[in-house]
């Protein structure tokens, strides 16, 4: 089969290598399409793994074989593969904080070499324990493979949505309209709340008031928290929601979230940046500080609910596709998005 292999910072090889060989409580699904995530960008572009390694994780496709001790599956299962699935036992496990379990963390869907998703090439094999716990999750006939590969992208997103408490009639400043700030809004709308977005791009600012935000603004406006308190009757937001690493959304989001509010880190900020604060701001204006990380075991179920029965428009979000042989050029589309540039999926 072909295969998008990392060799190194930077270094993808587009390889023949072996079709992944299936135990008997294993699965192999032919992948059909799989998201370029900002996670995967990461992983290549830095020296956080040694290769060789395949990545990918955003996976739809079709089971191609099972093992012998399988028997709720069958070939030609229409799925999407989950390769996040945690233990279920352990201390963190038994207080939802399943994306700190090991087991959880401990990526094994494969499709060669060190195991750590398998999504960029054009067979990835699912281990008995994401087949036995719920990591397969079967796709309706009138969903498209594009549409199914945004289950796991939105688990994620909703597991913030949820930790943030946001419900309805609360206002949510969302900082980024890109690929994730997008779906943020529309699910922000779905729980009934009203969304504000930021961002630098006036294409990305015209996007989000095109799938529900009830306004957009140039992160760069002088007059942005002055115009989000006049739109909150003076208070400013409910919640914050952080899609960008970018220290200036940070204390932007403070200024405009208001006393008893919240600000939820989404995305990931580089190591090195510190970004001082006076913690009596924090103290005074009781404002919660948060974290969201990867997806949940517990929202999972709703994430599929959601794409499924097209509660939100991912297909408004789609802006590019690349065969697998062009996963670099993605990759650098990615990191350089042109003014239309939003999710871009990849076709093995």
């Amino acid at each position: 089969m072909k295969a998008q292999v990392f060799r190194g910072v930077n270094q993808l090889s587009y390889e023949e290598i072996p079709v992944p060989a299936v135990a008997a409580d294993e699965v192999l699904v032919q992948v059909q399409v799989v998201g370029l995530c900002q996670s995967d960008i990461k992983k290549i572009r830095y020296p956080l793994y040694n290769p060789p390694r395949i990545f990918g994780h955003e996976t739809a496709g079709t089971i191609a074989a099972v093992g012998a001790d399988v028997h709720d599956w069958q070939v030609g299962d229409r799925v999407v593969v989950l390769h996040h699935i945690p233990c279920m036992h352990c201390a963190y496990c038994l207080n939802d904080n399943f994306s700190m379990c090991d087991v959880y963390k401990n990526i094994t869907t494969t499709a060669g070499f060190a195991p750590s998703g398998g999504g960029f090439a054009e067979y990835v094999n699912v281990p008995g324990h994401i087949v036995r716990s719920g990591g397969l999750v079967k796709i309706p006939d009138d969903v498209t493979f594009e549409q199914a590969s945004f289950v796991e992208p939105t688990n994620c997103c909703l597991k913030a949505v949820k930790k943030a408490q946001i419900a309805p009639g609360q206002t949510v400043l969302v900082t980024g309209a890109g690929p994730i700030g997008l779906m943020f809004i529309m699910l922000v709308k779905y729980f009934g709340a009203r969304a504000i977005a930021t961002d630098l791009l006036p294409t990305r600012i015209e996007k989000a008031l095109s799938v529900g935000a009830d306004a957009a603004f140039d992160a760069r406006d002088p007059e942005l928290t002055t115009k989000i308190h006049a739109l909150t009757q003076g208070m400013g937001v409910d919640t914050s929601l952080l899609a960008v690493p970018s220290d200036k959304a940070f204390f932007q989001a403070l200024d405009c979230t208001r006393k008893g509010g919240k600000i939820l880190f989404f995305a990931e900020f580089p190591d090195e940046l510190e970004i001082p604060i006076n913690p009596n701001i924090l103290y005074r204006r009781e404002i919660d500080l948060m974290g969201s990380y990867s997806s949940s075991y517990r929202v999972q179920a709703l994430a599929a609910d959601i794409v499924f029965h097209k509660r939100i428009d991912v297909d408004a979000l789609v802006s590019d596709r690349y065969p697998l042989k062009d996963l670099a050029t993605a990759v650098e589309q990615a990191v350089s998005p042109g003014p239309e540039t939003y999710k871009i999926l990849i076709y093995p």
